[in-house]
């Protein structure tokens, strides 16, 4: 299948993973590496401009609808098994998610971007800690901010992400604030965690990972 099984989460909305996503896609890309992305479902305000299947597809000139199927993409601010049933639609188990998704056999790196925090509603029975069990990436990224609050929300998220490989990306981060130093300080030293600030950090984080046998 692909060398490399990549799931991308957060802590929350608005951290901005799909825009890590699709800087890694693309960065990738123009490595040579052939990167396919894929967000399971997506709802949304249908005023908001792009869909991140639309920025996702921007990234890896996939088509939009192989990025995220028109049936599970839901055109209603919520989480998206609220969002289904606003609409009168059957929210998705998390084991149809997984079983959806489809790759090309020259894939070098599968790219799944989940929606929300790693605890909120995803499915009609889960959330991304229940996806990231189903389908066992080989690394997982969560994007978090970088200032205050940060460290009780990545405690959280990294708590229930115990069984995988994570690496924080500190989105945002500020070279210049004194907090947000401090912060990356104490989740790398206090809490053991693996930290990147810079998505060149974070590139060299996935490089290392598709390169070991």
């Amino acid at each position: 299948m692909s060398e490399l099984l990549l799931l991308v989460t957060g802590t929350g909305t608005e951290v901005g993973k799909t825009w890590v996503a699709a800087r890694l896609a693309a960065s990738l890309g123009a490595e040579g590496v052939r990167v396919v992305a894929r967000k399971p479902l997506q709802s949304f305000g249908p005023d908001e401009g792009p869909t991140d299947a639309e920025v996702l597809a921007a990234a890896t000139g996939d088509d939009v609808e192989r990025v995220c199927p028109p049936e599970r993409s839901f055109p209603v601010p919520m989480a998206p098994p609220m969002a289904a049933a606003v609409l009168e639609r059957t929210a998705p188990t998390v084991r149809e998610l997984v079983d959806a998704l489809t790759w090309p056999e020259d894939v070098d790196v599968a790219l799944v971007e989940s929606v929300g925090g790693v605890r909120a509603p995803l499915a009609a029975d889960g959330d991304t800690r229940d996806l990231a069990r189903e389908l066992g990436p080989d690394l997982v990224v969560l994007v978090a901010e970088a200032g205050l609050g940060t460290i009780d929300r990545i405690r959280s998220a990294t708590d229930s992400l115990a069984d995988h490989r994570v690496v924080v990306f500190l989105n945002r981060f500020d070279r210049s604030d004194d907090l947000h130093h401090r912060n990356r300080a104490w989740l790398c030293n206090v809490d053991g965690l693996d930290v990147a600030t810079s998505v060149d950090e974070l590139l060299r984080r996935v490089r290392g990972t598709i390169a070991r046998p």
